[in-house]
């Protein structure tokens, strides 16, 4: 695979382009495709810039194609909602058969999010799957795990999304969770089989570096706390501004750290971009500090891969290696218990690394232990009291308890955790405020494309005659894991 980022051969002019903010979303740029060798047009651009009639948006648009950049979903007749989401899914396909600019060449099919997301996206992709299992589109789901796998093992790890510029920092690790989806729905366990290499080769990205750190310490995706544990945290091997974000991050980066821009894409590596999650004043974004943090999510993902490839190897007989990796999954069980149980206030948080304490925020991510099975009955009917009280709102479960104008923060809530909390809830029992979560956000689904014939990237959950907004860009309609747990939640009873 052609690990070349063509943007950095583009530099000079993609450096002018983005600081001169001709186009209204910077994603524009990093998504357009060189209509001719970048050689002629970079010296076509240093011939021409400096005259005094020289246009460069018009430049940019007579060597650059932009098709394709943005999707616009239009529909003659206000269909019911079900039939729009089976249509969506049609036009949600695309295929990548070739490297084109930025994007990255993948073996099959798979379905977008939507809105500016013209690509294949790491965590979306599960949440999509959902759906399509309700659709009974099990190539697709096997499709979308085949372009996994082969990013996993040409790549090393699943990028944020299939651009060359997000081969420096992948998403939540969801690959085995969705091998248990196809399990749920082919009842093939061989899958487990076909694709152990890549649960292994996965499970490497996560943990490199664990050999050499020393206590206290940090390397990669791996920090090893002051008792000699080792946790994971997100994480971002490059430390300069996000080409899908330019000039915004060079203008938060005033007044920042030296490690801003690193902290910045590390938080990209969540799915949260952005949240008063990784603020350390729980306000402003200079302040993010997203590599101090072991995040409770990634470690209970992690766990889930272990234990994946713990059944994995049982399957084929492989007694060394399931014994290692059932012990290395009991062993994270405990730790997840250890430091993201916090019992002063009856919930997960993160772990800060550095201060050797649960992180300020409180967040929705404290799902996770509920979602895989890991908390125990007490801590569930706490962490259950604590969602019902401060995170449920008449249109759906809200990320965190502050209102800062980042997108992951209060009043939006995000299709991830619908699912997640109606899952979380029902496996521990607590049914009726399943329904509630499920109830609540589902009607807010309904109302606002009863409204505007869209589904969109996010709700306010708290005023419900609104859309939600916040972030560094508009709200997205489409939309690929709206779609996904709409109707996974509409068909579970």
């Amino acid at each position: 695979m052609n690990k070349q980022l063509y943007i950095n051969e583009i530099q000079p002019l993609f450096d002018d382009v983005q600081r001169a903010a001709i186009f209204e979303d910077q994603k524009m740029m990093t998504d357009a495709v060189p209509l001719f060798p970048i050689a002629d047009i970079n010296a076509k651009y240093n011939t021409e810039k400096n005259a005094e009639d020289f246009d460069l948006k018009a430049f940019v648009l007579s060597n650059f194609d932009f098709l394709g950049a943005k999707i616009s979903i239009h529909r003659k007749d206000h269909l019911p909602i079900n039939e729009h989401i089976g249509k969506l899914w049609d036009e949600l396909t695309r295929t990548a058969y070739e490297e084109k600019g930025t994007l990255m060449k993948l073996p099959k099919p798979y379905v977008v999010p939507g809105g500016r997301f013209n690509e294949f996206f790491y965590w979306d992709s599960y949440f999509i799957m959902l759906g399509l299992q309700v659709s009974g589109r099990v190539e697709m789901i096997k499709n979308m795990i085949e372009n996994c796998s082969y990013l996993i093992q040409n790549v090393g790890f699943v990028p944020n999304a299939s651009r060359t510029h997000f081969l420096s920092r992948s998403q939540p690790p969801y690959f085995s969770l969705m091998l248990d989806l196809l399990f749920e729905t082919t009842k093939n366990e061989n899958i487990y089989i076909s694709y152990y290499n890549t649960l292994e080769k996965e499970y490497a990205f996560w943990m490199d570096g664990e050999k050499e750190i020393q206590n206290g310490s940090g390397i990669k995706r791996v920090v090893k706390t002051i008792n000699g544990d080792i946790l994971n945290r997100y994480y971002d091997t490059e430390n300069e501004p996000r080409p899908e974000s330019y000039l915004i991050d060079i203008k938060d980066a005033e007044g920042a750290g030296k490690e801003f821009y690193r902290n910045i894409r590390s938080a990209c590596e969540s799915g949260w971009d952005f949240s008063s999650r990784w603020f350390a004043d729980g306000e402003d974004i200079q302040t993010i500090e997203t590599l101090k943090l072991a995040e409770v999510d990634l470690n209970c993902l992690l766990w889930h891969l272990e234990n994946t490839l713990a059944k994995s190897a049982s399957i084929q007989y492989l007694s060394e290696k399931e014994k290692y990796y059932t012990e290395r999954a009991e062993k994270r069980r405990k730790m997840i218990d250890r430091y993201f149980w916090d019992e002063n206030s009856g919930t997960y948080k993160d772990y800060h690394t550095e201060k050797n304490t649960p992180a300020a925020s409180e967040h929705i991510a404290a799902l996770y232990p509920l979602f895989l099975g890991l908390a125990s009955e007490k801590q569930a009917q706490y962490v259950a009291k604590n969602i019902e009280e401060k995170f449920l709102y008449q249109g759906g479960l809200v990320t965190t308890t502050k209102k800062t104008g980042q997108q992951w923060d209060l009043p939006n809530a995000w299709a991830p955790y619908q699912w997640l909390g109606f899952i979380s809830m029902k496996k521990y029992g607590f049914d009726d405020l399943a329904e509630k979560i499920k109830n609540n956000w589902c009607t807010n689904v309904e109302r606002v494309y009863s409204n505007t014939g869209k589904l969109m990237e996010k709700y306010n959950a708290l005023d419900i005659e609104t859309v939600a907004g916040g972030g560094e860009y508009p709200n997205q309609d489409g939309f690929g894991w709206t779609n996904g747990v709409y109707l996974k939640l509409k068909n579970e009873i």
